[in-house]
């Protein structure tokens, strides 16, 4: 939950703090670490980052898919708790789509991105790109800018007058 290299302790902390804003909420941990990889194969899998595969590259390179995570215990879990429809904080379509297909319905799927830092912003564009995760810019504007000027990396910020989450 503390590594700097996702944005996982970012999320969970982020779904506490908004579930008590609102008052109400639920989180439901799910034991699939390294999206679902394992502890073990998650080390693996950055060690081959360090070596310059990006994170879903990494899993298949170990034999695992993108993404080995299924979300049926989840929607076990809600159902079993009486939990038949939810606003679900997240940036994966995926995740929406798989708990309308076990039977949950999804009122509305609530962002749930926070800034990016220099240790994960690779991490974050990949599942972006690769993973159509909902993030928009996962870098912060500066560093957006600063390779934009760079020249290497394309357009810096096709939508300036847009502030996303990153930006706070």
């Amino acid at each position: 939950f503390g590594s700097m290299r996702c944005d996982c302790g970012e999320q969970l902390q982020g779904a506490i703090d908004r579930i008590a804003a609102e008052g109400a909420g639920l989180i439901l941990y799910m034991a699939q670490e390294g999206r679902g990889i394992g502890l073990v194969n998650k080390l693996r899998a950055y060690r081959l980052q360090d070596a310059g595969f990006d994170t879903i590259e990494a899993n298949e390179f170990l034999g695992f898919m993108a993404d080995e995570r299924d979300w049926l215990m989840a929607a076990l879990m809600l159902r079993r708790l009486g939990i038949d429809a939810i606003r679900l904080l997240t940036n994966n379509p995926a995740k929406v789509t798989t708990l309308r297909a076990h039977g949950i319905e999804v009122v509305e799927r609530v962002p749930h991105a926070f800034a990016a830092n220099p240790h994960n912003h690779g991490y974050l564009a990949t599942k972006a790109a690769r993973s159509g995760h909902l993030l928009g810019h996962p870098m912060p504007r500066s560093e957006r800018l600063a390779i934009g000027r760079a020249g290497d990396e394309g357009p810096a910020d096709p939508a300036p007058a847009e502030a996303g989450p990153e930006e706070g």
